[in-house]
């Protein structure tokens, strides 16, 4: 049933005369389609069916998900609404003086029809924002949403049946059999956002027939705190990251360097916040509307044997620890004496626990960072323009924040991803645009000739040339 589903809408999308159709439609009739998205997700009706969406799949406040989920997709909505029209323009570019006599552009051009592969974590905005961009660029798409977030899923399901046929817009629902029918097709593109466990499936599936890939994945995120920044300053925008989704969030912060001066007044630091965050109204965390939970079982196991193991090689719990499995419940915990042996420093965490790495001199930092694999993003707390340029200089991330977190994603204007395996390929604005579009390069003869270059050779053109080169 489910292969039957995926050849249909496949075939009905890679049609080439729908592929054609939409290839040739205007920038407005794309922005037509995104509005009604804008329209739809505006409706006070909708809205309630989406925030209850959230809550059933994550537990996420009605407050998280219209911060988290809402506001990035309509902030999207009304950057493409204002860039559209020159995205898609042709792009004139300047030609060598050896190409006189021509001109030079890209033109913009959809790959197809994309497959997105959406997380669970941030089930709606990591769904809808990469399906405007492919729009945008005038593609044909197929969704497959997290089976991890199914009230999501079905909100999405029924939100994109309601807006687009099937030939331009198509969200199929289910598990691993949905996905590895998927990825049987030779799509056009496929833009994945997860694990980098994952990605490598995805990306060995995409290799045999050669399709792009845009891997949006993760990795351990690292927070370096200098000591000239404050460590109770940094305890409480540490507080707000790691529990943010109960941490279960791509550029999550996923373990801290404190300098050993600094960590007592950290961890107090850290306790203070979370029970201002959190235990304001002396309930317990636990009872907070506001703290969300662990996806589903295996994930909340998954996080809890990083503590066990980490904790039975010799770390100590600094904060939290407990956990309840019937109610999916991690507290917020903070895990001292690490090291590079226990699967907490290994893996990506993704849960509301954070390693705290304690350091005396600069140069362990980023050593240890060197030696793990390059982090989607990397974060600097420092008042010291020398230290921060120091740890600029000698780390490599997809993005850096500087005095502040969780950010990387925010500003448009600047390309996200990560480096090898915390991604391949950037987005946001016009980088998302050109990860669905083909950049075709083309050039047109104004005026003259190269009749000169045909065979046989006179040495005059050649010296000629030779000088052209060096200009």
């Amino acid at each position: 049933m489910i292969a039957e589903t995926v050849d249909r809408v496949f075939q009905l999308q890679a049609d080439s005369l729908n592929l054609q159709r939409l290839k040739d439609t205007s920038s407005g009739q794309r922005l037509d389609k995104i509005r009604r998205v804008e329209k739809y997700i505006s409706d006070p009706v909708n809205r309630k069916a989406f925030t209850e969406a959230l809550f059933a799949d994550m537990r996420k406040s009605e407050e998280e998900s219209l911060v988290n989920e809402l506001v990035p997709t309509l902030m999207t909505i009304t950057y493409i609404k204002k860039h559209m029209h020159s995205w898609i323009r042709d792009e004139r570019v300047e030609s060598p003086l050896s190409m006189s006599g021509m001109r030079s552009y890209i033109r913009y051009e959809p790959k197809g029809n994309v497959l997105i592969f959406a997380p669970w974590n941030y089930p709606f905005q990591l769904t809808i924002m990469p399906m405007l961009y492919a729009i945008a660029a005038g593609n044909a798409v197929i969704i497959k949403p997290s089976e991890f977030a199914p009230a999501t899923a079905a909100f999405m399901q029924k939100m994109v049946s309601s807006l687009f046929p099937e030939n331009e817009v198509a969200v199929i629902n289910g598990e691993v059999e949905t996905a590895t029918a998927l990825l049987k097709k030779p799509f056009n593109h496929i833009y994945f956002t997860g694990s980098p466990g994952v990605g490598r499936i995805v990306m060995e599936a995409a290799a045999k027939h050669l399709t792009s890939v845009t891997l949006e994945l993760g990795g351990k995120s690292p927070v370096i705190i200098d000591p000239s920044y404050g460590a109770v300053r940094a305890a409480r925008k540490l507080v707000w990251a790691k529990t943010m989704n109960c941490g279960q969030t791509c550029i999550a912060p996923d373990y801290i360097f404190i300098h050993e001066s600094q960590l007592d007044d950290f961890v107090s630091g850290y306790k203070v916040a979370l029970e201002k965050f959190y235990h304001s109204n002396g309930n317990g965390i636990k009872n907070s509307r506001l703290y969300s939970r662990m996806v589903n079982l295996k994930n909340f196991h998954r996080v809890k044997l990083l503590v066990d193991d980490a904790v039975a090689q010799g770390a100590e719990v600094l904060c939290g620890g407990d956990a309840d499995e019937s109610d999916l419940y991690i507290a917020p915990t903070l895990i001292g004496k690490v090291n590079r042996s226990m699967k907490v420093m290994q893996e990506e965490i993704f849960g509301p626990v954070l390693p705290v790495v304690t350091y005396n001199d600069r140069s362990e930092v980023v050593k240890l960072i060197s030696e793990l694999p390059k982090p989607l993003a990397l974060y600097i707390l420092s008042g010291n323009s020398g230290n921060t340029d120091f740890y600029m200089r000698n780390t490599t991330a997809g993005g850096t924040a500087i005095n502040e977190l969780m950010v990387t994603t925010v500003n448009q204007n600047l390309p996200f991803g990560g480096v090898n395996n915390s991604g391949i390929g950037k987005s946001n604005g016009k980088y998302s645009f050109h990860e669905f579009s083909n950049a075709r390069g083309v050039i047109k003869r104004i005026w003259g000739t190269i009749s000169l270059l045909y065979p046989p050779y006179q040495r005059w053109i050649i010296n000629l040339l030779q000088k052209i080169a060096r200009y």
